[in-house]
Formats: C-alpha cells, sequence, structure tokens
C-alpha cells in the first residue's frame, strides 16, 4: 500500500498571506500567540490517528518556541523548513533566498536538535519567477521541496508542472513533491488547505485514491490555526480573505481525523526516501 505524506505548515494565524496587506510584521510580536496551543492540538490529533507527520516549520516559530520544535521531534515526527517569516521566495533573489534558508535552518536545528533536510515555500511560492530556486535548495544540501503547486491560482501556481514527485534539476539528486490536486468544474485545485476545509472531504480522498492507483503518493496539507475557531478576527482584511480564512474552522479537525483514518500516511522524508530509488 503507498503511504502518502502527512504535513502541517506551522504558522500562526497572523502570519497567512491574506493577511499581508492589513498586519505589518513589525506589529506580530504584539498580536496573541496562538501557534503554540494549536500545534500541541494537532499532535494530539496526530497521536490519537496513529500517524507520523511533517511539520514545515516558521524559523520566527522555531525562535520563540524552542520547546515546541523538541516536542514535536520527540514525538517522532519530521521537522522541516517553512522560510522565515512567510515571505513568498518570488519576491527574493538567489541570495536573499538563500540566507532565508540558512538562517531558517539554523533556528530549526538548535531548537529541535534534529537535522532539517526538508522546504516548503510559504504560499507555494516557487513558480516562473523562481527559475533559481531548486537550484539554490540543491546547493545548501536539501533531500526535497513541496513548494510546486501544479494549478493556477491568484496567488500561487505553474499550471505546466508534474502533478508527481519529479527531480527538477538534472544534475542534483533533489526531488520535488508538488501538492496533490484534484479537478473539481474544469479547474484544478489544490486538496490540503482551505480547499479541503471548505469542500466535501470526498474530493480529497478521491484525489489520494488517485494517485495511489498510479502508484504515487498524495501530498496533503494544513495549518494548525485551520482547527482554531477561537482566533481573533481580522476585520480589515477583504472580504474574499476573511471567506477563506474563517469558514468553516470548527469542521477541520474532525475532517482531518476522518482523512488521516481513510488512508496510509507518514512522514515526508520517508515518503521521500522511498520515491528516490523509482526517480533514480
Amino acid at each position: 500500500m503507498v503511504v502518502n505524506a502527512l504535513s502541517v505548515d506551522i504558522e500562526d494565524w497572523f502570519h497567512v498571506g491574506a493577511f499581508e496587506t492589513v498586519i505589518a510584521r513589525e506589529d506580530w510580536p504584539t498580536l496573541e500567540d496562538r501557534v503554540e496551543a494549536n500545534t500541541d492540538a494537532v499532535l494530539e490529533l496526530f497521536a490519537a490517528g496513529g500517524v507520523h507527520g511533517t511539520f514545515f516549520t516558521l524559523g520566527w516559530v522555531a525562535e520563540r518556541h524552542p520547546a515546541l520544535l523538541r516536542r514535536i521531534a520527540a514525538a517522532g515526527h519530521e521537522i522541516a523548513s517553512h522560510g522565515w517569516d512567510h515571505q513568498r521566495v518570488f519576491t527574493m533573489g538567489p541570495e536573499q533566498f538563500r540566507s532565508d534558508l540558512a538562517r531558517t535552518r539554523a533556528a530549526l536545528e538548535d531548537a529541535s536538535g534534529v537535522k532539517v533536510t526538508g522546504y516548503r515555500a510559504p504560499s507555494f511560492s516557487f513558480d516562473k519567477r523562481t527559475p533559481w530556486a531548486h537550484q539554490v535548495l540543491a546547493e545548501e544540501g536539501y533531500a526535497y521541496s513541496s513548494s510546486v503547486a501544479p494549478l493556477r491560482h491568484d496567488h500561487y501556481g505553474v499550471p505546466d508542472a508534474p502533478h508527481h514527485a519529479y527531480r527538477p534539476l538534472p544534475d542534483s539528486p533533489l526531488i520535488e513533491l508538488p501538492v496533490t490536486t484534484a479537478r473539481l468544474l474544469n479547474r484544478q485545485i489544490t486538496t490540503g488547505g482551505g480547499f479541503f476545509r471548505l469542500l466535501p472531504a470526498a474530493i480529497t480522498d478521491r484525489a489520494v485514491r488517485a494517485a495511489n492507483a498510479a502508484g504515487q503518493p498524495a501530498i496533503f496539507y494544513f495549518h494548525p490555526w485551520e482547527i482554531d475557531p477561537g482566533q481573533p478576527r481580522v476585520d480589515a482584511a477583504p472580504l474574499k480573505s476573511k471567506l477563506r480564512h474563517y469558514a468553516r474552522l470548527g469542521a477541520m479537525r474532525g475532517k482531518v481525523a476522518g482523512l488521516i483514518a481513510r488512508h496510509q500516511w507518514g512522514r515526508t522524508d520517508r515518503v521521500v526516501a522511498r520515491l528516490a530509488e523509482g526517480l533514480a
């Protein structure tokens, strides 16, 4: 049976791209910190389901919550990088990206005591504007990336990217694991995060089964704030952003638990290790 990659993007409610125009980065330290409690709830959810996953974590979070990183690692989960402060990669140049990677990896490894070999770009922000991004990752010694969304979206996407794992560089073992997608009303959508929260879980179930039938792992993701219906509301945010961010928060925990129960899941690094032989 194919083992799928279960992943969580560890960021707080105010880190999200939907609020970047109404919440200033310099105000983050003054806002209510809910990421530790929410991530602990995710750890409980995974423990109840008997699964291990990958926690793609912001360096900003690791610096402030080192004990949380140690708990994640001690529970047998993978620690991976989500960049320092959720800055989209297409807003950086190669050297700024390299610096962001180094700063984040140092914070994650210092906090957790484990080696970091995986990376996910904030908001899946590897696209046509970042042709250098995979090369920088390879030069920095990363084993894999999960930074590409093979679809068209108003915030991200590479519509013509492969839908299953591939090697983006001819001279490197680096593997890219695109997020799993599904077709809905003649468009491709991601099967994790907000789409999973807002739409019937059966859509993601079908996508997971289709990937597995083709001998491929599915890549699923969500965020700790998505299981937190009590989080603060940002009234100044655009209506579309508020609808995306706050809808069905109360349903998410149960939906994730059900998805965990219906399929086989594991850490992304272990999924990559199995894929590496077939991609050799």
